[in-house]
């Protein structure tokens, strides 16, 4: 069996150890995080050490015995195993152990950024043929020639067959500055492309916008990456410098992302005041101050549903309460709470609910999400694909504010 027993005699304790005293935080750095190894909790560990240890040995001497594939285990798959179950165990579903692959997975989700050559592509489930959807502009795709539409049948000496886009997509990533071959069939003709792309870093676009009729601006925010402060500043000034009469925010199934980056959108936004504040298990509080100087005066509404949550909800919350903006939609999804990551040092991450928020006007909404000032369900009409009833009445409502 390769998982031996050195390591499972010791890999419990190992594993409280490093959970609650191994940690430096790495996100929302202004929060004051105490130590988590007091003297009530270490009483704890070890009473649990001494109990699990000689469970957890006699478990491995069975499973050596009789399991089996007991062959077939890694050490590092029981290693994970055990850190994934401690933590599930809270019962949190936002309390979360990641192994490797998931911490890179993860940072890469939250910071917006990757590496790669800066093309969106899906599978035919009928055909598996992976399509490209996207080439984002100045992107190593579009310099390489890949066009929207062409069919991506090989990467590099790896056919795509069968393979799912995530595989697929893993093949095109690679470090920054190397060389990945793509071939592609083009047009109806099937015409065969072999091109070249020098993977970079790039920038995922977590925010579109478009000036509508009427000088109304609308906003669409996928997510609070980091990368989405300077992509929102830059709608905003743009719209601004095409004549934006009034705005149209849409937040609809964003599921939240970074504090500090929420924060610093809305203060392009709101008077002089509380943003947010948040209280942790000790009873400290952080709050996030606006300074007033960017004060959107024209005519604004925020799109909601209820897959909006967390940051989403801190925007629309504090929208509301300063009644700056009209919310329009649904009743969003209630996650008042804030999460915090922790390096464990070996590649591997831990993140753990650490406080609550409270809107400008202190209400946390935890559990409960915010109503919106003008409910209206999302109506499909097969007459008219494109249409959203909840985007129209949104545009309705600023234009009737602005006459």
């Amino acid at each position: 069996m390769k998982a031996d027993k050195r390591f499972l005699q010791g890999a419990l304790f190992g594993a409280l150890i490093m959970l609650f005293i191994g940690m430096a935080g790495i996100f929302l750095p202004n929060l004051f995080v105490h130590a988590l190894g007091n003297d009530e909790l270490k009483n704890k560990i070890q009473e649990a050490e001494q109990v699990s240890e000689k469970k957890l040995k006699k478990i491995q001497d069975m499973m050596s015995q009789y399991y089996l594939y007991s062959d077939d285990i890694e050490e590092e798959q029981l290693e994970d195993a055990i850190y994934t179950g401690f933590v599930s165990a809270m019962e949190d579903p936002y309390t979360v152990y990641y192994d490797q692959e998931a911490t890179k997975q993860l940072l890469e989700s939250t910071t917006g950024e990757y590496t790669g050559i800066g093309a969106a592509m899906v599978q035919n489930l009928e055909t598996k043929e992976i399509i490209i959807t996207t080439v984002y502009k100045d992107s190593p795709a579009e310099k390489a020639g890949l066009q929207e539409g062409d069919i991506l049948y090989q990467v590099d000496e790896q056919v795509v067959g069968e393979n799912d886009t995530s595989e697929v997509v893993s093949w095109v990533k690679g470090e920054v500055g190397t060389e990945v071959v793509l071939h592609v069939y083009r047009g109806d003709k099937y015409e065969e492309k072999t091109l070249t792309a020098v993977r970079d870093v790039i920038e995922r676009q977590t925010v579109d916008y478009v000036m509508k009729e009427n000088n109304t601006g609308y906003i669409y925010v996928s997510e609070f990456d980091k990368v989405t402060y300077d992509q929102f500043e830059k709608a905003l000034t743009d719209l601004e410098n095409q004549g934006l009469e009034s705005l149209v925010i849409d937040l609809r199934n964003n599921p939240g992302g970074n504090l500090d980056i929420v924060v610093e959108m809305l203060r392009l936004l709101l008077p002089k005041g509380e943003v947010v504040s948040i209280q942790d298990k000790y009873g400290n509080k952080q709050v996030y101050e606006c300074d007033g100087k960017h004060q959107f005066q024209k005519p604004l509404a925020v799109l909601v549903n209820g897959y909006s949550a967390s940051a989403s909800e801190i925007f629309a919350g504090a929208i509301k309460d300063y009644n700056l903006g009209t919310i329009v939609g649904t009743t969003t999804y209630g996650k008042g709470i804030v999460q915090e990551l922790f390096n464990l040092g070996d590649g591997t991450m831990i993140k753990i609910t650490t406080a609550e928020y409270f809107t400008p006007n202190g209400e946390n909404i935890h559990g409960k999400g915010i109503e919106p000032d003008i409910s209206i369900e999302y109506e499909y009409d097969e007459n008219q694909p494109e249409g959203d009833s909840q985007l129209n009445k949104a545009l309705e409502v600023v234009r009737e504010s602005g006459t």
